[in-house]
């Protein structure tokens, strides 16, 4: 038996595997939202299978070796392969119960300049694993979320990544701006995605006001404003990153929730990009089985 775990910000996923299959899963608080220690806090969520813990193999990714998870795993430098990131697993006792934490990477980005990651490598080899195509040649993986992942790889190798806090953008617009006070009708947005899809790269700035603007003096709702504002975003992020990054990559592949997803396949068909998706947790799983002693 093996229990591997995501740890992010938001929420601690954890899967018991036996035979290859999930037989069983646990869930708790993210690294964000904890009221104490992350080793009470991963004690008491393992609780359930804390005996078949202490004789088993525990394998964590993400949060969990940030500054403020469990403990501190240094990043492992860009470009970086499989054996490579499993070299720098670092183990910790919780419990009773042997830990081993995974480390993030880091880079220099598409554009020269320092960036990391925590878990997305993770699903980034992952699925590698479950799509060996992606492991031949140069392909480009993209991963939505709050910080957006573009990461190259070469032959199965995270060559470099690039972030864009996109989501993080768009949640401090919708939460704390004045760009969506306007109204409370939450019909139209998938019309004001399509309209920021359509104009995204031409002036994010003044483009974002229009969200508040064409509620005022047009009768716009505000779900066509939110959508709005997600198109432009969203659709920024594509030219910037397609800008930066070189050479065209033809193809890319999705990995994450289906309804995030979806308007990054809109996106990426926008500028002609074929796209396949993969499930994130499915990733995530298949790269923390990559880590797993009893695999390799």
């Amino acid at each position: 038996m093996t229990i591997l775990g995501d740890w992010g910000t938001t929420r601690l996923r954890l899967f018991r595997i036996e035979d290859g299959n999930i037989v069983d899963r646990l869930d708790g608080p993210g690294i964000g939202q904890l009221a104490g220690s992350p080793a009470e806090t991963l004690a008491a969520t393992l609780a359930p299978w804390r005996e078949a813990a202490r004789s088993s193999d525990v394998l964590l990714c993400g949060m969990a070796g940030s500054r403020n998870g469990l403990v501190e795993v240094p990043y492992t430098a860009c470009p970086a392969d499989v054996a490579l990131w499993r070299a720098s697993l670092s183990t910790v006792d919780v419990d009773g119960i042997a830990v081993s934490v995974a480390p993030g990477l880091s880079t220099a980005n598409f554009s020269g300049h320092a960036d990391v990651m925590r878990g997305e490598e993770t699903q980034i080899f992952g699925a590698a694993a479950l799509d060996p195509e992606l492991g031949q040649g140069r392909a480009m993986l993209v991963l939505p979320g709050t910080h957006s992942k573009w990461a190259e790889l070469v032959d199965g190798r995270v060559e470099r990544f690039h972030t864009f806090p996109t989501g993080e953008l768009f949640a401090l617009l919708r939460d704390h701006s004045t760009l969506t006070r306007a109204g409370t009708d939450s019909s139209g947005r998938e019309e004001g995605f399509a309209n920021g899809l359509a104009r995204a790269g031409t002036g994010l700035i003044a483009g974002l006001f229009e969200a508040r603007a064409a509620q005022l003096t047009e009768g716009k709702s505000l779900g066509w404003a939110l959508g709005l504002l997600s198109g432009l975003l969203i659709g920024g992020e594509f030219a910037e990153a397609l800008a930066l990054s070189g050479e065209a990559p033809g193809r890319v592949a999705l990995i994450g929730d289906p309804g995030l997803s979806a308007l990054y396949r809109q996106a990426a068909e926008k500028h002609g990009l074929t796209v396949t998706h993969l499930d994130g947790d499915a990733c995530a799983i298949a790269g923390l089985a990559l880590l797993d002693k009893e695999t390799v």
